[in-house]
């Protein structure tokens, strides 16, 4: 029970050794005094509160705002002291703010808890008592035997112990935790693997030990202790035998496995990182603006005390005739007395500080997040998938983002290979409904007949079709036995029930492109392969396969053919082969390689070798010797591979497309013109990332590309950097693109954070590969943590990109193909990354100038409210009188003034959504918090102050001489000068907001008008009736009586203009003689917005020089929106970057981007 209610109020307690023993089958010793050990639950948890202690903690949260905290203060100082007003102005505000507040984040984490509940609430089986028995996943117990069934994610990590396999293995795809969506291979260990049956699973007497749960994807160290015939047999385990929370089993029917790590302990939740509150830039800006606001407040309540003492010295103000004080006042003491009325002073001005406006930005937050999820330019139609909020703290945060972090796979591309084209013996040839046709010809032939392949074609096709570790599933044979597969044409490719399961897409797609030319790979059976050539079987016996590694870059499979003969065939990156080859078109495969990069294609180069017998001998004793060596095996087996794959003859090369999601580069090139630099963070190879990357337009052609890769100690890394530092100096091209791999950047990130952040500032684009899920947060947090704080965002689609979400400012969820984690634990969730554009440039734009503006409007509202209380204290002696009814103080803020602001920041629109997303630029006007800068709040404040002198000062003016206005000679008293300057305050800062209004509609109309309208009959309400509740009735008739007044309706009138209309002088003279661009834009409509294209931004640049990238001339030549003339080129449309018309521009000197000189003309 203690556990228990620790484990609810998030203590977890800590292990007590490195090491857990895990009884299979919790078959615990009988003999002895065992104490178990005890483990998490396997439930998942991504909220923040439990029922426990949801109070407590969100009270902390909530009192940790300056507001709310000085309010609290405030109120528990007016239950304490005899103040000028009631507990209830403060009470009741602080109540309400922090009643909906609580409300609003629990409901939000009430869904965090609905979609955790959906998760730990799956249906899973595990093997108890002897019989197989369906429970919940949180039900899990470390030590259970699980069954998991074919496309079903697994519910904890598990020790593999048999599959429906023979050998015991199984296929998994982890793409939701590494991003990889090979297919991996796991082991069970011998002695388990025959274990096929729940009986045969109840009597296995088996024990795992391991080490303690630790965050590494890659890394499991443990053992089994098998026990058969009262022998103990003892078996090693690794990362092969270890199937991790999240991942998903491919093409094996079903496996058994003991679960190990359970819940918060599994790997994929310690790559989570821990929900902190995160807190936008401009709530950290509101804190200033109340921490000098205070500063106000106190120096007034400070002075007004020093005053109220000094005027007091003369004994005639001490204690007039018509105030005599009591004994006890007299005997009192001096320093109480002080402080009571420093006290009562704080109380008295107290509302300069705005409690409310943390309830209508509250309220503006949660009402306002609704228009993501309306929004239909964000739904997406195939999934019918909608954008969600799953956070509204953070929506202002939208609109000051500097730096991007994505994901690649699942969240650029849609995961989906396509065969394009291949080059054999020097011919490119492409596929044309399943036949291959050489380059410059078409499919058709004279007698519609397919063309025989040639001996080299073959050969080819041969060696595409063998060189690989495809799997094949036969959905046939389920369909037969009853399982049945709903899902066997999910991945894109079956045929013939015949679906197959591949350790690189790459691989998947180049078997799919040789089964539909005719060369078909047909299944392997132990060691023999396969492959049906135009209907006719032939197979091949395989003997050794040389695994892919990031090294060679390469992978080989040595078989031995029908005929007898032994034979290599490799494939891998043109760098890893071509130097290798020694016969064959290598030059013009060369060049055909670079020509499928340049398209964007994920290029391979295929070559073969031929053994003879005795070198076959030689070769297999090599490879079993290094194989089975105990010391130095990684090196031994390496020069074993170097030695095998020499003397290679070339066949040819393959380009397969990566499909990318639908405008991918679109998005990213506004992006990068709204001044938001895009960084790829992803676990895939060097060579395909980098391929990506420029097909999405994330590295242009022209970017001279930079590499740390492959860096092995701090002093050669510290070297490369200083070297990419100098090159960045030295070379004048366009723009740099920074490639840099894990390895590389776990050193970089150790030793020399700073000058790694100097290269990658340095650069437009950068790349990182082969990254961990926490490398990925930590990437993130380097950046946050720089001395500039740039706002980040970051979006990935799967469990690797959690730590990434979490880290960064805001982070994005895409609601991709494998899992939700990424969706569950993201602020916002949208379907496409082509949305971010929208979600960044349009409705980031709007919610930050409408909260921005709210901000702003209220500390004016405020000062123009109580700078006349405080200068009334000069003309009462500092008695504390307040100028105000305490019912006028109460409401003022809560009714009077409230509506109008919040309708303003739900519906504003400073320009038109059409505009914003053509003109990417606009962005750059509301960056780095642009709109709450000091000098804007400075004008505001001082604005407030000014109101206020006219407020105060143009009704005395109006009553100080006389105060007989009316026609009867009656006079008027202090509570009508005190509803007179409240009157005319309602009236202008409505009529300011008004004047700051610049998108109208019916309900902007209702509330303006309406509130004024609301304040006069509330007014003529309240002054109208004897209320008996009330302990006075000042305000009898006040207000009929200052309304019948000439006078006053014209000091109103007066007042109001001459607080007004220098505001709309400075606005016209503003807008005419030095306009934003975001002003220039207003006066588009909506038809002209729509007719504008980037292209006039990519086009134009800075003090009249104009050159064009690439891409934007190949719009121009599409669209016909850039001019020839360099004229065209209006201030108005330039963009913020300044490029050499003059240099040629060079790409980097590495094969894949080699290109001619690109010459910069005008557009």
């Amino acid at each position: 029970m203690l556990r228990w209610i620790r484990q609810q109020l998030g203590f977890d307690p800590p292990h007590q050794s490195d090491t857990r023993t895990v009884y299979v089958a919790n078959r615990f010793p009988e003999h002895g005094h065992y104490v178990p050990q005890r483990f998490a639950d396997n439930r998942i948890i991504s909220s923040k509160y439990t029922i426990w202690n949801f109070v407590p903690k969100n009270l902390f949260e909530q009192f940790r705002r300056i507001a709310n905290f000085y309010f609290l203060i405030i109120f528990l100082v007016q239950l304490m002291i005899d103040t000028p007003t009631s507990p209830v102005t403060s009470g009741l505000p602080l109540f309400f703010v922090i009643t909906v507040t609580a409300i609003k984040q629990g409901y939000e984490d009430w869904l965090r808890h609905k979609a955790d509940n959906e998760v730990n609430g799956a249906p899973v089986f595990v093997v108890r008592s002897g019989s197989l028995v369906q429970t919940r996943s949180k039900n899990i117990r470390v030590g259970d035997i699980v069954r998991v069934a074919k496309d079903e994610t697994f519910p904890a990590d598990l020790v593999l112990l048999s599959s429906d396999r023979p050998d015991g293995t199984c296929h998994v795809t982890t793409a939701s935790l590494d991003g990889e969506t090979n297919l991996k291979t796991h082991y069970s260990v011998p002695e388990t693997s025959v274990c096929q049956s729940v009986s045969q699973l109840e009597a296995l007497q088996a024990v795992v030990e391991c080490q303690q749960p630790e965050a590494d994807l890659y890394r499991f160290v443990g053992r089994m202790m098998v026990t058969q015939h009262g022998e103990e047999i003892v078996r090693p385990l690794g990362p092969e035998n270890l199937l991790l929370r999240g991942a998903r089993l491919k093409n094996t029917k079903e496996i058994f496995g003991v679960a190990v790590y359970t819940g918060m302990e599994s790997k994929m939740a310690l790559n989570y990182k821990c929900k902190s509150q995160k807190r936008s830039a401009v709530e950290k800006s509101m804190n200033t603006f109340l921490i000098i606001y205070l500063i106000i407040l106190l120096s007034e309540a400070i002075l007004s005390t020093i005053l109220k003492y000094a005027w007091q010295a003369e004994d005639k103000w001490d204690e007039p005739f018509y105030n005599q004080k009591t004994e006890a006042e007299r005997n009192s003491s001096p320093i109480l007395k002080f402080i009571s009325d420093f006290l009562a002073f704080l109380v008295l001005y107290n509302f300069i500080i705005p409690i409310s406006l943390y309830v209508t930005v509250e309220m503006q937050k949660f009402l306002g997040s609704f228009f993501i999820g309306w929004d239909l330019d964000l739904y997406h139609e195939e999934s019918d998938q909608k954008a969600q909020v799953n956070t509204s703290d953070l929506n202002e945060e939208l609109g000051q983002v500097e730096y991007v972090f994505t994901d690649k796979t699942g969240t650029l591309t849609e995961n989906e290979m396509q065969f394009r084209e291949c080059s054999i013996n020097g011919t490119k040839y492409r596929e044309v409904n399943g036949k291959l046709v050489p380059e410059g010809m078409t499919d058709e032939s004279p007698d519609g007949s397919t063309p025989p392949l040639t001996g080299e074609e073959l050969l080819f096709l041969k060696a595409v079709s063998l060189c690989h570790t495809v799997q094949i599933s036969y959905d046939q044979s389920d369909c037969l036995v009853g399982g049945g597969d709903p899902f066997s044409h999910v991945n894109g490719f079956s045929s013939n029930h015949m679906e197959y399961y591949a350790s690189s897409p790459d691989e998947k797609a180049l078997v799919e492109a040789t089964k539909r030319i005719g060369v078909a790979f047909t299944g392997s059976n132990g060691d023999t392969m396969e492959i049906k050539t135009f209907g006719k079987s032939e197979k091949y016996k395989l003997l050794h396969v040389l695994e892919f590694d990031p090294n060679r870059r390469r992978m080989s499979v040595i078989l031995q053919t029908p005929s007898g003969g032994k034979v290599l065939f490799t494939k891998g990156a043109e760098s890893a082969i071509l130097p290798f080859t020694t016969s064959g078109e290598i030059e013009k495969t060369r060049l055909h390689v670079d020509e499928f990069a340049l398209k964007g294609l994920r290029t391979l180069v295929v070559a073969c070798r031929h053994f003879s017998p005795e070198e076959y001998i030689n070769v297999d004793r090599q490879l079993n010797s290094a194989r089975t060596a105990l010391q130095q095996r990684e090196e031994r087996l390496q020069e074993a591979f170097n030695y095998i794959e020499r003397d290679l003859q070339l066949l040819g090369a393959t380009g397969v497309e990566d499909k990318l999601q639908d405008k991918v580069q679109e998005t990213i090139e506004a992006l990068r013109l709204a001044g938001i630099k895009v960084w790829v963070l992803t676990g895939d190879k060097h060579e395909t990332a980098v391929s990506v990357s420029l097909s999405c337009g994330h590295f242009h052609r022209t970017m001279n590309i930079l590499e740390l890769l492959q860096q092995h100690s701090d002093n050669e890394c510290a070297e490369q950097l200083r070297r990419l530092a100098r090159r960045l100096k030295e070379d004048h091209v366009i723009q740099h693109g920074l490639v840099v791999d894990g390895a590389s950047l776990s050193l970089a990130l150790r030793e020399h954070e700073k000058l790694f952040m100097e290269v990658c500032k340095n650069c437009s684009a950068v790349l990182c590969c082969r990254m961990a899920p926490l490398q990925k947060a930590k990437v993130v947090r380097l950046l946050k943590t720089s001395p500039e704080k740039p706002i980040t965002l970051a979006i990935g689609d799967g469990a690797n990109d959690v730590s990434m979400i979490q880290e960064a400012h805001v982070g994005i969820g895409i609601m991709g193909k494998e899992g939700r984690q990424a969706v569950r634990n993201s602020d916002y969730a949208i379907a496409r990354f082509k949305f971010l554009a929208k979600l960044l440039l349009v409705h980031g734009h709007f919610y930050y100038i409408r909260i921005a503006t709210l901000v702003q409007y209220f500390f004016y509202k405020n000062v123009c409210f109580i700078t006349p209380q405080f200068l009334y204290q000069f003309f009462c002696l500092f008695s504390q009188q307040t100028l105000y009814d305490s019912v006028y103080l109460t409401l003022y803020n809560i009714c009077f003034t409230s509506l109008p602001i919040l309708v303003y920041s739900l519906f504003e629109q400073l320009v038109h959504p059409h505009v914003l997303q053509n003109k990417p630029g606009l962005y750059r006007d509301i960056s780095k918090n642009s709109l709450l800068s000091f000098r804007t709040f400075l004008y505001w404040t001082v604005l407030g102050f000014c109101h206020a002198f006219v407020f105060f000062f143009g009704s005395y003016i109006l009553m100080g001489e006389d105060t007989t206005l009316m026609g009867n000679g009656q006079m008027f008293g202090n509570w009508t000068f005190g509803t007179l300057v409240f009157t005319v305050m309602v009236i202008t800062v409505t009529l300011k907001l008004a004047l700051e209004t610049h998108f109208w509609t019916w309900m902007n109309h209702f509330v303006t008008w309406g509130s004024i309208a609301f304040y006069f009959i509330f007014s003529l309400f309240y002054g109208g009736i004897i209320w008996p509740f009330l302990h006075t009735q000042d305000m009898y008739f006040v207000f009929v009586q200052l309304l019948s007044s000439g006078s006053a309706w014209f000091a109103i009138i007066i007042i109001i203009i001459t607080c007004l209309f220098p505001d709309v002088v400075k606005k016209v003279f503003y807008r005419h003689l030095q306009p934003t661009s975001t002003q220039k834009s207003q006066s588009l409509s909506a038809s002209q917005a729509q007719n504008l294209s980037c292209v006039e931004s990519l086009c134009c640049y800075q003090h009249g020089q104009s050159g064009c990238s690439r891409l934007a001339r190949l719009l121009e030549q599409m669209t016909g929106h850039c001019k020839a003339s360099a004229n065209n080129c209006h201030p108005s449309s330039r963009s913020n970057r300044s490029w050499s018309d003059t240099e040629n521009l060079y790409s980097n000197d590495r094969s894949i981007l080699t290109l001619s000189p690109i010459e910069a003309t005008h557009c």
